[in-house]
């Protein structure tokens, strides 16, 4: 399997799992500006919406979008630590909780990065997000991860996410709750890994 990503973006979460699951796989870095692979290849050659994460199977697949790599890579690799089996609830509650972390952190905090958003707009995604964080700030008070005692996908992929507060000027420390769940997912061998890899640590 490779990855294609591209340092600090969305990509970091399957690069995570990745290491994670302490299977081998290969990476390559992608300019998302300039569409190219950091071999020469056109990035829209191997994926045609022109964003990362991207995943090559190996077989002459790709496979794209965040939540969807990642239950894919715990699925094949049948680890049900990271993730719940399929056809639980405890499964449902997983994916919504990946669901939660792409529509309301990651579009939101994402957005902030558009140059051509106006100030404005900013600010009302701004608004909404104190929503969400306050909502993630009083479940994370009851439990120490997303799906409750046990580390998942879900988590690898919120620590992303959030990671991206810092570069968009929003302050978490009034989530203390949000700040010690980053530090504790942050700790972990496997992130601290792929931050390294990334040049992000």
């Amino acid at each position: 399997m490779k990855l294609y990503y591209s340092p600090g973006a969305c990509s970091l979460a399957p690069h995570i799992v990745l290491n994670e699951l302490g299977q081998p796989y290969d990476l390559e870095k992608v300019d998302l500006g300039a569409k190219k692979t950091e071999t020469g290849a056109n990035f829209l050659d191997v994926n045609d919406k022109g964003y990362v994460p991207t995943l090559d199977l190996g077989s002459g697949e790709v496979l794209t979008e965040v939540s969807t790599i990642l239950q894919y890579l715990v699925d094949k690799a049948k680890n049900t630590d990271l993730l719940p089996a399929f056809g639980s609830m405890d499964r449902y509650r997983a994916m919504e909780s990946l669901n939660f972390v792409a529509s309301e952190l990651h579009k939101g905090i994402g957005g902030l990065f558009n140059p051509s958003m106006p100030e404005d707009g900013k600010a009302a995604i701004k608004d909404r997000l104190t929503r969400r964080f306050a909502w993630l700030d009083a479940q994370l008070a009851k439990k120490p991860y997303l799906l409750g005692d046990t580390y998942s996908v879900a988590d690898a992929y919120a620590f992303t996410v959030l990671g991206w507060t810092k570069h968009v000027g929003i302050d978490l420390s009034p989530y203390a709750h949000v700040v010690a769940y980053m530090d504790r997912v942050g700790q972990r061998p496997a992130v601290q890994a792929a931050l390294k890899k990334e040049g992000l640590a």
